[in-house]
């Protein structure tokens, strides 16, 4: 059965790719993929990865922050990273020249080599990943997994997939005890619950940047539509205190010259001043735009509020911990479903409606300095990595 199932799956996945090819194409063209889409369907300068290493596949740009605690453990000879993100992939390649994008699953057959362990992050559910990886003799993990409210009811209509996929995965180490029952219901073994892995090393400032006066609000790793929304509780917080300044750090670079263009409108309707990170590191100006990948972490060190991007609209949140470690105060929505833990271990994080967020920014005096109550624990994953080494 499961024989049959690999031919199927194999089968299916090769002809939708021979009919994507031409939109691929297409898509390569846009600046947004003109280097993940040659790499990940074409495999253009995208050699395989160094057999008998530690391979770690993580999508986006904070997974792959956050699996920097093991790349600090582990040999670095060993390692090995795979991403299918251009964020993701900028932050992969400064721990190893053995950073690749991930192919299509299809293209996996030829490109992918023998492993002595994999490691996927969240909810890379790729079955031909895992399966061929095992097949070929890797170890197979998959951490910090999480199952939200939102997306397991779609997951447990096509629990008879997942449950194939489910047994190519060795060892599954979940955010939560929720998170283990559900996966259990989708066929999931040997799952030891850990906390979420984001909270075990946060991020630290890569150089001291000097707080400017008066009260400084970050709009964090936001997305469309939450820029002006955070720019217009701005103008009505400035218009009460005409010291506050506003450091706005849209999630995606591609969006930075958009948001740009939203500031430049603002700024000129009420006589501001603003200016662009890259062409000017200073941070006096009434608004700052950071364009550069990096720097979120050294800004929440001089900042006094966080508006928190990513739940006012239906993202599903961003990690909150990186700013609580500095005590600032958060505001985020009410869309945080991909962030429940982390959330629930931080206290005094405000959830405002987006209806609601000029009048709480307006009350940042009454908001609470935020704090971390737990911690999670990689322990349990170096221990089963360091097994195969």
């Amino acid at each position: 059965m499961e024989k049959l199932f690999f031919f199927l799956y194999s089968s299916i996945v090769a002809v939708a790719y021979s009919a994507a090819l031409p939109f691929l194409l297409l898509f390569a063209l846009q600046r947004k993929y003109r280097i993940s889409i040659p790499a990940r369907f074409f495999l253009w300068k995208n050699t395989p990865l160094k057999n008998d290493g530690v391979w770690f596949h993580s999508c986006s740009f904070g997974e792959a922050l956050a699996i920097k605690p093991f790349v600090s453990q582990l040999p670095q000879d060993q390692l090995r990273m795979t991403t299918t993100t251009q964020t993701g992939f900028e932050v992969v390649k400064r721990y190893t020249g053995q950073s690749r994008f991930l192919p299509f699953e299809p293209l996996l057959f030829g490109w992918l080599k023998p492993q002595k362990v994999l490691v996927v992050m969240e909810a890379e559910f790729w079955y031909l990943l895992f399966t061929l990886a095992k097949i070929r003799g890797a170890k197979t993990l998959l951490i910090n997994a999480r199952m939200s409210d939102r997306s397991f009811p779609s997951y447990y209509k096509m629990r008879w997939f997942y449950r194939h996929i489910f047994r190519s995965i060795d060892e599954v180490y979940a955010q939560t005890e929720k998170d283990k029952e559900r996966l259990e219901l989708l066929g999931a073994k040997n799952i030891t619950v850990t906390g979420n892995i984001k909270l075990a090393k946060l991020s630290k400032p890569t150089k001291k940047l000097k707080k400017p006066s008066g009260l400084i609000v970050c709009g964090a790793s936001t997305h469309g539509g939450e820029e002006q929304l955070i720019l217009d509780a701005y103008m009505k917080l400035k218009a009460e205190q005409k010291d506050a300044r506003l450091i706005l750090v849209p999630r995606h670079p591609e969006r930075f010259d958009k948001v740009a263009d939203l500031i430049a409108v603002t700024a000129k309707a009420h006589r501001l001043v603003w200016h662009r990170y890259s062409a000017n590191e200073s941070l006096e100006s009434d608004i700052i735009l950071i364009d550069r990948l990096g720097e979120l972490v050294n800004i929440y060190a001089v900042t006094d509020v966080v508006v928190l991007g990513g739940a006012f609209e239906p993202v599903g949140g961003h990690n909150a911990a990186e700013a609580a470690q500095f005590g600032c105060k958060i505001i985020s929505g009410p869309h945080y479903f991909n962030q429940k833990d982390i959330f629930g271990a931080i206290e005094g994080i405000v959830v405002a409606e987006a209806s609601n967020l000029s009048r709480r920014l307006l009350q940042h005096g009454l908001l609470k300095p935020t704090v971390i109550k737990q911690r999670s624990d990689i322990s349990p994953i170096l221990k089963s990595i360091e097994d195969v080494l």
